[in-house]
């Protein structure tokens, strides 16, 4: 399995318009963050999960050519708003994309996507299928996903397991049943903000308390505002078997 990380930021993420901190400003290319969202190939399969504001871009920077399906952890617009440029893998392919999300995902995706899911549609729109999921396991092409059930202050968000990999991104409470669904997890990819408390994200000292718990061989933080500092900085702060992902990481698994 190989994993990319598309996206490592948040809508606060860098460059701000207008922003002179030094994250803003820095020429290191590991402070330069897309919103948080990755790419997983498992043999033939390819699949994203998230599609945000930066997916094109994201997906152009990557050189990925085939898509079989889209994963949505929640229906924030920072890892929704992408969804149009699905097209030219629909274009390419000559199917529609599966997109699997709970039933309130799907639900706001088609109302922000109105035009897609109309009974008359405009030549060239995107052309999905929606697949809805719960908190139990499922499959795509063979591969069992089991969803990992976060919340984000009071929005209940799906992280995502499979294999030895977790992924989890916009939490701030895991329950002690999701503890035990990663347990034996690996590899853990978990959100961390910034360094100040936040109502609805890990900030850096919670997210490492986390992950000391969760006990992955290796653990990489993502979904990284600016405020949490340079990356060369912060990274001489974390423990061992603790890092910071960048745009553009590439994890070769299994």
């Amino acid at each position: 399995m190989k994993v990319t990380f598309l996206g490592t930021g948040t809508s606060q993420g860098v460059p701000l318009i207008g922003c002179n901190c030094k994250v803003c400003r820095s020429l290191d290319f590991r402070d330069k963050r897309f919103r948080a969202s990755i790419h997983i190939q498992i043999g033939e399969l390819s699949l994203v999960i998230d599609t945000g504001p930066d997916f094109r871009s994201q997906m152009l920077r990557e050189g990925i050519t085939r898509l079989d399906a889209v994963v949505y952890t929640h229906e924030h617009k920072d890892h929704t708003a992408g969804l149009d440029d699905i097209r030219p893998f629909n274009f390419k392919q000559q199917k529609d994309m599966p997109v699997f999300g709970r039933v309130q995902v799907l639900d706001q995706i088609k109302r922000e996507f109105s035009y897609i899911f109309t009974g008359k549609k405009y030549p060239g729109v995107p052309r999905v299928r929606t697949i809805e999921i719960d908190e139990n396991p499922f499959t795509i092409h063979g591969i069992t996903i089991t969803p990992v059930p976060v919340m984000h202050y009071k929005l209940p968000v799906l992280g995502f397991r499979i294999g030895d990999f977790t992924y989890i991104t916009d939490a701030n409470y895991i329950p002690e049943e999701s503890f035990r669904l990663m347990e034996g997890t690996e590899t853990l990819v978990l959100n961390a903000l910034q360094k100040e408390p936040h109502i609805s994200h890990f900030t850096l000292g919670e997210a490492i308390s986390v992950a000391k718990r969760i006990g992955a061989k290796q653990t990489y933080f993502t979904h990284i505002s600016h405020k949490l500092g340079l990356h060369r900085t912060v990274e001489e702060e974390l423990p061992a078997g603790i890092a910071l992902a960048y745009d553009g990481l590439q994890l070769t698994l299994g």
